[in-house]
């Protein structure tokens, strides 16, 4: 009796447990969330003189980790705070998946900043992250002239010098 009843045990641990995380997760998507910002001093990460730029378009591309071939893509629109949400379906887990910078509507700052005009993001459930919610780095571009002010924003960084 005591057999059959670790048998049992064992069969609920091994097969249905597995089973029932398994559908719980993969109907619910996965809210990316990051911001895109103009870089208005031309130094490429965020100062208090930095704006982000509203209507910025923004793509999720994931390729499959052995060949790169891209498998998956959707796109999204930053708000008037510079923010956007993209809902990602499925489970990406063998694949190497990133925000990318697409478009920014500003005539004066459409530069992407080539450090900052891409991000990693990790889209898979096994990984001990229980949230739903993924947070990306901000990604930039670079305005074409920078801000007059910026000399003065950036002696608040030690060691940081403005070329011009």
């Amino acid at each position: 009796m005591a057999s059959s009843s670790a048998r049992l045990f064992l069969l609920f641990a091994f097969c249905v447990l597995p089973a029932l995380v398994a559908a719980k997760t993969l109907g619910n998507p996965f809210l990316v969330t990051g911001q895109v910002y103009c870089d208005t001093c031309r130094c490429g990460f965020e100062t208090p003189a930095t704006t982000y730029i509203p209507g910025a378009t923004v793509r999720i591309e994931c390729r499959d980790r052995n060949s790169l071939r891209l498998v998956y893509s959707v796109g999204g629109v930053t708000d008037s705070t510079g923010t956007y949400n993209i809902l990602v379906e499925d489970d990406h887990e063998d694949e190497i998946c990133e925000c990318v910078l697409v478009h920014s509507p500003l005539a004066n700052c459409k530069i992407a900043d080539k450090g900052r005009n891409r991000v990693n993001i990790i889209l898979t459930r096994f990984n001990g992250v229980l949230n739903d919610n993924r947070f990306a780095n901000s990604m930039g571009f670079l305005i074409d002239q920078r801000l007059p002010e910026c000399g003065q924003v950036l002696q608040k960084y030690p060691g940081y010098e403005l070329s011009l």
